[in-house]
């Protein structure tokens, strides 16, 4: 054994490494080409917000001789039955959104669906057969979470119904006023009868060839029927769905020929409330179908005939068809556009 002393020294621990810096909880910076998404999105979003302000004015300029005449002839007019008119184009908006929700079973919040009805109505001035507010209305109905083939099930059911319910107010005036019904110069003839008749038949035959024929569309449109015909089904189990569905198509006809009617009243037309109510039914069944923007220019000119055969003076009629287009039509279009620009700036269309 050893005499020398032990080495009772410990070693030292090593050195123990710094900790790295942890990873920061941010998000890491933009990509170039996000930065570049993200700002051509903004800008897409501010574009369409005010293409609808853009329409407005060009619309303006091509058409301001109309804009001007129905003006300076409703600023001559009764001002309390043209606020009886501008009353009855709100609630236009309101049976409107009525229908809207009585096509869908989901339950949709009051104030987005009128705002959006406002806005459709804009849209609906700017395109054919109903393509813009259909449209506007589709977009706010997948916002809400709605799928698309119940979506597009509603619009069907909504385009389906309104005639309907046209065609059967018509029905209810024919057999109240039967003395209005002499008048053999607004029934239309064979040949046209027969065009109206081919026109119809082209166009579902058209529809029906296209789906049998193009397969990504058959299996959309099979969903589509489908869905549409469960809707339907379960829709008129509920009795508020049913008065909101039925009553809002009936009243639109009614509230559209009202707006007439207190028009002429404020320019002195010398015709009831039932003869031009009946003048409408009449004038937009027979050339409804037209594919005009907002039924302007067709149904205008066949609702002054049809005004001037029951004896409304031809000056009287025409002011008051002007009068109507530009407070149904001009006057709203701006707060419409407004509204529209709004649901799209805040995306909820």
């Amino acid at each position: 054994m050893s005499l020398l002393p032990l080495d009772t020294t410990v070693p030292r621990a090593l050195p123990t490494p710094a900790p790295a810096p942890s990873a920061s909880p941010s998000s890491p910076a933009p990509s170039p080409s996000r930065s570049r998404f993200s700002a051509a999105a903004r800008l897409t979003r501010w574009t369409l917000s005010l293409f609808p302000l853009l329409l407005i004015g060009v619309w303006a300029v091509l058409d301001w001789r109309a804009v001007r005449d129905g003006a300076a002839r409703l600023a001559s007019a009764d001002p309390w039955w043209l606020l009886a008119a501008a009353l009855f184009t709100c609630l236009g908006w309101v049976a409107a959104a009525c229908v809207r929700q009585g096509a869908i079973p989901d339950r949709l919040p009051p104030g987005l669906l009128l705002a959006s009805q406002v806005a459709a109505g804009t849209a609906n001035h700017a395109l054919p057969a109903s393509i813009g507010a259909h449209a506007v209305t589709l977009r706010f109905l997948q916002g809400r979470g709605i799928p698309l083939a119940r979506a597009t099930a509603s619009l069907a059911l909504y385009s389906l119904v309104k005639p309907i319910a046209k065609t059967l107010v018509l029905l209810v005036f024919m057999v109240a006023f039967p003395e209005l019904l002499h008048l053999g110069e607004l029934v239309p003839d064979v040949r046209t009868m027969l065009l109206v008749a081919g026109a119809v038949t082209l166009g579902f035959g058209s529809a029906a060839l296209l789906v049998t024929t193009v397969r990504p569309l058959r299996r959309p449109a099979l969903d589509c029927v489908r869905t549409a015909l469960t809707d339907v089904r379960v829709l008129h189990t509920r009795p508020a769905r049913i008065l909101a569905l039925w009553g809002g198509s009936a009243a639109t006809p009614l509230l559209q020929g009202s707006v007439i009617a207190t028009v002429g009243f404020s320019l002195g037309l010398p015709l009831s409330w039932a003869q031009v109510i009946l003048a409408l039914l009449l004038a937009s069944t027979a050339v409804g179908a037209v594919p005009a923007p907002g039924g302007i220019g067709p149904v205008d000119a066949a609702l002054v005939f049809t005004m001037v055969a029951f004896g409304a003076p031809v000056g009287i009629a025409a002011a008051t068809v002007i009068g109507y287009r530009v407070l149904t039509v001009w006057v709203p279009l701006l707060p419409g556009a407004l509204v529209l620009s709004i649901l799209v700036h805040r995306k909820v269309l």
